[in-house]
């Protein structure tokens, strides 16, 4: 299995032989961080951890392309499903097995709110995702700040975690995150795409590591495979 970041909180989970591809918060147009020159694949699963704009993103737009299927909570697929979507809507706490693997919405401490014009939507809970593909667990925190509900994550193969601050969790923040999940290992998101969520990723992946779990920085583009 692949996955790459994209920049920003954008995630694409691919499997090695090319039978599916995920991506999540497809934030492309207007996003600084993500690569130019990536050639997106076909995608055949979109998931939207909240509503505001740098998540949401292209999700209309890849959906109109690809036909792909939209997974987030129930107020943004209905949101979505009137702009054309194909839609499968879940919430917090729920589990369902698609095609590719198992997965489960996860509580997120954020906002949900879907600009649309002049007017603010409601957008629902904000949520994270955890996804179990080919026997590896995946979890992409979406936007969060610090909860005592990370200690509920078990053998975590895979983490995504904000750093960025003012938003999200900050790196000290993202370090007591990651005392809870452990997971074996951590991947910094969600920083340096503006200076308002500048951060030091060499600092927390020091952080990382003096609590023994492995830090692997990826640039936008860049990908890890396990």
């Amino acid at each position: 299995m692949r996955l790459t970041f994209l920049g920003h909180a954008v995630l694409l989970i691919s499997d090695i032989e090319g039978k599916y591809n995920v991506i999540i918060d497809p934030f492309i147009t207007g996003n600084p961080a993500y690569p130019k020159d990536f050639q997106l694949p076909k995608i055949d699963y979109i998931m939207v951890t909240h509503g505001h704009g740098d998540h949401l993103g292209d999700t209309v737009e890849l959906c109109k392309k690809y036909n792909s299927t939209v997974i987030s909570n129930f107020e943004i697929c209905n949101y979505l499903q009137l702009k054309g979507c194909k839609i499968h809507p879940m919430h917090v706490g729920g589990v369902y097995y698609f095609e590719f693997g198992k997965v489960k919405l996860t509580p997120a401490i954020h906002g949900s709110g879907i600009h649309e014009g002049d007017k603010v939507l409601y957008g629902g809970n904000p949520c994270g995702f955890l996804i179990k593909v080919e026997g590896k667990n995946i979890y992409h925190a979406g936007d969060t700040g610090l909860t005592k509900e990370f200690e509920l994550l078990k053998d975590i193969d895979v983490a995504f975690l904000p750093i960025g601050g003012n938003f999200v969790m900050d790196v000290e923040d993202a370090l007591v995150a990651l005392e809870m999940i452990k997971p074996k290992i951590v991947v910094p998101i969600h920083y340096n795409t503006w200076d308002i969520i500048k951060a030091d990723e060499q600092k927390f992946k020091e952080g990382a590591e003096k609590l023994g779990i492995k830090c692997v920085i990826l640039k936008p583009g860049e990908s890890l495979e396990i």
